[in-house]
């Protein structure tokens, strides 16, 4: 099985509100143009097409067939989508490239975030006979799991006003007297609704030097699940996290042992706290780098910003700032699912 590479990767900017349509087709056709010319392939070469998003949250059923708009209607494509972050329709795409069906496919996700009331449309995805008829909106079960990990010692407010000040590019001072959202939730630990779109181009390695300078090889990707039932797991913990970084130990073809010598991690921790639990799941030392991008704190477009850690991991390796980096994305409350890959430098 061929290994695969990330290529181009390119998001639209992250804003609060947008005035374009719930389908990201005015988000989607800039980048997707930026990506074309940043790898010199075109719509023709691309092999398989995936996305991700969600008819929930854009309000209109199949809306990632509208979505094709931004594609066009020829030459005719192969096309695939996920209910959920583009971070697995990346997956879905890897193996396409690893069974050897195509050699190049196109990711993208999209999310209007600001159409709606995003807390109350995330409640749709709880229990639909025991949790979600009561309403408990994203902020607030989050909210829970912060408490829980405050009662325990685990973590102090301090610790998530650091968190905060580093990715959002804050003064930590007076952080902690600004009010509660949820508590202990403040506005800062919380990543802003943000309307946004991101896309990620990959190649077999054999092909990728023709398509990047530097392709950012996919040496490990795994995901795994918990329980919905908030009540049967401990909430401090992420154990699919965990389990998905265990299961990349081995790597793709014996090439990779696990999280071991990653320079930079890019972490999609929405809440200040779950950027702590990540890295204690996935046993991530001081000398790494978390989230030079900001991160989800500074701009969360919902099921486009799991992809986008990855693109911004590989743009560490892209760019020459780091040669082996972590990728993680997340689904579902509390951390319930998550996606980890380790990438390195094809030279």
């Amino acid at each position: 099985m061929q290994d695969v590479a990330v290529v181009g990767f390119a998001q639209a900017p992250n804003v609060r509100r947008t005035s374009g349509t719930t389908n990201g087709v005015e988000m989607l056709v800039p980048i997707f143009a930026e990506v074309f010319a940043q790898t010199g392939l075109s719509k023709k070469d691309i092999g398989f097409w995936c996305s991700g998003s969600s008819d929930y949250l854009a309000g209109r059923a199949f809306s990632f067939i509208s979505a094709v708009d931004a594609i066009g209607a020829f030459p005719p494509i192969h096309e695939s989508h996920v209910e959920m972050d583009a971070a697995w329709a990346l997956y879905e795409a890897w193996l396409k490239i690893r069974t050897g069906e195509v050699d190049t496919a196109l990711v993208y996700g999209f999310g209007k975030s600001s159409a709606g009331q995003l807390r109350r449309v995330l409640a749709m995805q709880l229990d639909p006979y025991t949790v979600a008829p009561l309403w408990p909106d994203s902020v607030s079960i989050a909210a829970l799991q912060a408490r829980l990990g405050l009662e325990s010692g685990l973590w102090s407010e301090k610790d998530l006003a650091e968190v905060a000040a580093r990715s959002r590019g804050l003064d930590p001072a007076g952080l902690l007297d600004t009010p509660y959202v949820a508590d202990p939730l403040r506005a800062h630990d919380i990543a802003p609704i943000t309307d946004g779109a991101a896309v990620i181009i990959l190649s077999s390695a054999a092909r990728a030097k023709e398509f990047a300078e530097r392709p950012a090889v996919i040496r490990g990707i795994e995901h795994r699940v918990d329980t919905p039932v908030l009540g049967a797991r401990d909430l401090t913990r992420a154990p699919s996290a965990e389990a998905a970084a265990k299961a990349m130990g081995a790597g793709v073809g014996g090439v990779v042992k696990g999280v071991e010598g990653v320079e930079v991690a890019e972490l999609h921790a929405p809440f200040s706290h779950q950027e702590l639990i990540l890295r204690d799941a996935l046993g991530l030392g001081e000398r790494v780098r978390v989230n030079p991008s900001g991160g989800p704190l500074a701009g969360n477009p919902m099921f486009a910003a799991g992809l986008a850690r990855i693109g911004e991991a590989a743009k560490q390796i892209f760019t020459g700032s780091a040669n082996r980096v972590l990728a993680h994305a997340t689904s579902g409350p509390a951390l319930q699912q998550n996606l980890v890959a380790v990438m390195e430098g094809l030279d």
